[in-house]
């Protein structure tokens, strides 16, 4: 499943570093200027809120997640730590450096996503002086394609060039119906160098001498029946638009009720704005009853409200008209409600996003970068202890919720119903959480009736995304060499789950078929007898000195590789935490001058001979 992006209302907070005790007290200070965290360095700094071993592996980790960075160290150690990521200014996080001292702040990346702001907040709290280099910052104060909360750049493609005007010192001519109301344009040189217009309606001849603003002033409410056809429902918004002469840009959000989080047609609609969708209770949008134009007491007795487009869209705005009244076609219905000043802050709640996902065997470096910015946007964390743990500080200050071994099914249902209150979850899981892990368990518990022990209806209208990790069988192979080569399965061990008569079938298929095999779950306290049963299995139809790996711990500081033969294969040194790769008869261990390692021929050999031959 692809990931979509983070919602437009995600804020993440920045994480400052300290590296060193003399700049331990200034990244303190700095932590409470933003109400932020401070990770330090393990055995250099003594307070911290996480600590890390490596500052360029952290710093380098929380940039791929999406995190802003405040380094109070030499800029060279940040530039170092995130230079082979760069790749996109538009989506890249801030990044900035303090000095020891605290004199002098610098924003080093993302000067227009809130680097620059972040500096001169930090600057204004330490007084200190911020070392801002972009130029329309620095020159005029200013910077137009990152216009303040509740305003939007309606053609951001031309605001280079407009910027090149401006600074060449031709001036501004600052027009339009809410001029008045852009008060961060006011104190730009005139002249008519620039034209800058500032309204919700459409402006012709929009170029890059022509640059337009518009306040977000207007609250979109929508409704549909179940499954609205994405092209209708954008067919109506848009033409509702046209009749009340707003753009897009003006609008603030997209607001409808809870019963209709789950509806792709509205969800297309919020990303195709690039706006966040808010969703309300339906007693909360039947408080907005006496300020409606078409109340109806038909949608009352459906859905308990007499209105849902015109409601929602007056629920997200303060003191708000409706603009526009309900106007509806086959399937959908939407409204606009307009409020005297640009909406900053956001009612109702989010949809709420479950994300199952795998975080490899443990290390830093084997956790993808969409994984890390998954765990990054959470506002909660749910899994087995050790697992939220091995996420390290990325896991730092973030509401966790653990849970035992054997308490999965408890596990999957409270992930669910959380996110079933609006919130962002992210259900920790080893390896890939879709291997033997919650990524099926979830879905079983969403498939169920609502008498099978199943979840709420408010569970199976959130959002869940499923992101990939490195799994058990794929480190302990890179770890061996290439013994997954050619044809392999994976097989559990483990019968709490799985009838052992179906275990025995699987294991005498998968020998008939020559495979190899991975086998996970191998022993426990008082599960020994299976591994060796499949041992015995295997040595009817390959070869006793078939190569055998043992990983355990993969990827952690007391990792342990060995190979063994097939026939020398000894329950006792396998435990729960140990992969099992056992080699197909044409498997090969080879001493190599690095050790050994092992692989399993695809064939490449029969075909240059067939190819000699022919």
């Amino acid at each position: 499943m692809v990931v979509k992006p983070a919602a437009p209302d995600v804020v993440r907070k920045p994480v400052v570093l300290a590296l060193s005790r003399s700049g331990e007290p200034t990244a303190h200070r700095v932590a409470r200027l933003l109400d932020a965290q401070v990770h330090g360095r393990a055995g250099r700094v003594a307070q911290a809120d996480a600590f890390f071993p490596n500052a360029l592996e952290h710093a380098r980790d929380l940039f791929a997640a999406g995190v802003p960075v405040i380094g109070v160290c030499a800029s060279g150690i940040l530039i170092r730590a995130v230079a082979p990521l760069l790749a996109d200014k538009r989506t890249e996080p801030p990044v900035l450096s303090v000095s020891d001292d605290g004199a002098v702040v610098v924003p080093l990346l993302g000067g227009h996503r809130g680097a620059n702001r972040l500096a001169a907040d930090i600057a204004e709290g330490l007084q200190a002086v911020a070392a801002v280099t972009t130029a329309g910052d620095v020159a005029l104060g200013v910077a137009l394609d990152a216009p303040p909360a509740g305003w939007r750049l309606v053609n951001p493609q031309h605001a280079k060039e407009a910027m090149a005007l401006l600074l060449s010192g031709g001036g501004v001519q600052l027009v339009g119906p809410d001029a008045t109301g852009a008060a961060w344009l006011h104190h730009l040189p005139k002249g008519d160098g620039l034209r800058i217009t500032c309204t919700v309606h459409p402006v012709p001849d929009l170029g890059p001498d022509h640059i337009q603003f518009a306040p977000q002033k207007y609250a979109l409410g929508v409704g549909c029946a179940r499954n609205c056809p994405a092209d209708e429902m954008a067919a109506l918004v848009a033409d509702g638009l046209a009749e009340a002469n707003i753009i897009p840009a003006a609008l603030h959000s997209v607001s409808t009720l809870t019963l209709k989080a789950d509806e792709p047609a509205i969800h297309a609609l919020a990303q195709r704005f690039g706006v966040p969708l808010r969703v309300f209770e339906a007693q909360t949008l039947e408080a907005e009853t006496p300020r409606l134009m078409t109340p109806s007491d038909v949608v009352f007795a459906e859905v308990g409200t007499h209105g849902v487009a015109e409601a929602a869209a007056l629920a997200q705005a303060d003191e708000a008209v409706l603009a526009l009244p309900k106007r509806k076609s086959a399937n959908a219905t939407c409204a606009l409600a307009v409020a005297d000043q640009p909406l900053i802050g956001l009612k109702g709640r989010a949809r709420g996003r479950l994300s199952v996902v795998g975080i490899g065997p443990g290390q830093a470096t084997w956790r993808t970068p969409e994984v890390s910015k998954l765990v990054a946007d959470a506002d909660e964390l749910v899994g087995y202890g050790l697992y939220i743990d091995l996420l390290g500080p990325l896991a730092a200050g973030k509401t966790r919720s653990d849970f035992p071994l054997g308490g999965e099914e408890d596990r999957c249902r409270y992930a669910l119903e959380q996110a079933a209150k609006g919130l962002n979850v992210a259900l920790v899981c080893s390896g890939d959480a879709g291997i033997y892990a919650m990524g099926a368990l979830v879905f079983e518990l969403l498939d169920r009736g609502p008498d099978q022990m199943g979840v709420s209806d408010a569970a199976r209208r959130v959002e869940v995304v499923c992101s990939p990790g490195v799994s058990a069988l794929q480190g302990a192979a890179a770890r061996a060499g290439a013994p997954l080569g050619h044809d392999f399965c994976a097989i559990s061990l483990s019968d709490l789950l799985t009838p052992r008569a179906d275990i025995i079938k699987r294991l005498k298929a998968a020998a008939e078929g020559d495979f190899v095999i991975a086998f996970y779950n191998p022993v426990s306290k008082r599960r020994r007898t299976l591994l060796a049963e499949a041992r015995d299995i295997l040595l009817a139809h390959r070869p006793a000195d078939t190569p055998v790996m043992l990983a355990s711990s993969l990827g952690r500081p007391e990792e342990s590789v060995r190979y063994r033969r097939l026939d020398e294969l000894d329950v006792d040194e396998v435990d729960m935490l140990t992969v099992v790769l056992v080699g197909s008869s044409h498997s090969r261990l080879a001493a190599l001058g690095d050790g050994h390692r092992m692989y399993t021929p695809r064939g490449y050999a029969r075909k240059i001979d067939g190819d000699l031959a022919g």
